[in-house]
């Protein structure tokens, strides 16, 4: 599913072409490049989920408070992500690139994912998705561009 995931972000979002298509058509194409029918319905739910969460009436755990908060992660959510995802979304979010709702926006998302091998590159491509469509965090996504593709040899200090 992140493969599709990643797919359609890069194609879609990194280049000039809309995506104007209906999910149908949206299915064949993915069909045609080679994913499997159950892994496209998932990242298309996915997608739509993540859509959803635009909706402050459909998120009831975001607060939009100012309050600084410690965030405790749940049994699941560890065992979902490393300390070093966990680490990473932790410190986006004391350099201010990530606010508490679009952390939990992204934890959200990962534990909605249908994988056992979620590493840190998956949560790259996850903050950058849910920055992406997240009204308002245009700054946030460009500095996340920036620390990812910015980096020298990939890695972020």
């Amino acid at each position: 599913m992140m493969d599709i995931l990643m797919y359609l972000f890069e194609t879609y979002i990194h280049s000039d072409v809309e995506l104007l298509m209906d999910q149908d058509e949206l299915s064949e194409e993915l069909l045609r490049a080679g994913f499997h029918q159950d892994d496209i319905y998932k990242a298309l739910s996915w997608l739509e989920k993540l859509a959803a969460l635009q909706e402050t009436d459909k998120t009831p755990y975001i607060d939009h408070s100012t309050q600084q908060s410690m965030r405790i992660f749940t049994e699941q959510e560890m065992m979902q992500m490393d300390i070093e995802c966990r680490g990473f979304l932790i410190y986006l979010e004391q350099i201010k690139v990530l606010s508490g709702d679009t952390r939990e926006m992204v934890i959200d998302r990962i534990m909605e994912l249908d994988t056992n091998d979620f590493n840190l590159d998956d949560l790259k491509w996850i903050i950058l998705m849910v920055l992406f469509n997240a009204p308002g965090n245009e700054t946030a996504y460009s500095q996340m561009e920036e620390l990812l593709y910015g980096a020298e040899d990939g890695y972020i200090h």
